[in-house]
């Protein structure tokens, strides 16, 4: 399993139309096969910014059966418009306790 984090700054003033395209767009995101779980959280001290944590079963599934298919452009067409840069994206694996 790996987890996808995805920081987001968002343009000011558009946190509620971002936050509400999120909604419609997540089923988008959750629906892909290899997904198995996904959370948007919003900062305290920065309410422009948001935080994607999505679980993958890979790095493949995300990569394969989400980002290179019609789901992310449809995805990105619904919250791209919010974003006021691109979005830093990477991975990470748990450590063993």
């Amino acid at each position: 399993m790996v987890l996808e984090v995805a920081l987001i700054d968002v343009i000011p003033g558009h946190e509620d139309a971002f936050a509400a395209a999120y909604a419609q767009a997540r089923p988008i995101l959750s629906g892909t096969e290899g997904c198995r779980s996904v959370r948007m959280t919003r900062g305290v001290e920065s309410p422009s910014r948001f935080v994607l944590l999505v679980e993958w079963d890979a790095v493949a599934a995300h990569e394969t059966n989400f980002r290179q298919t019609e789901r992310f452009t449809r995805w990105r067409e619904l919250i791209g418009p919010h974003f006021a840069n691109p979005p830093l994206v990477e991975h990470f694996t748990d450590v063993p306790a």
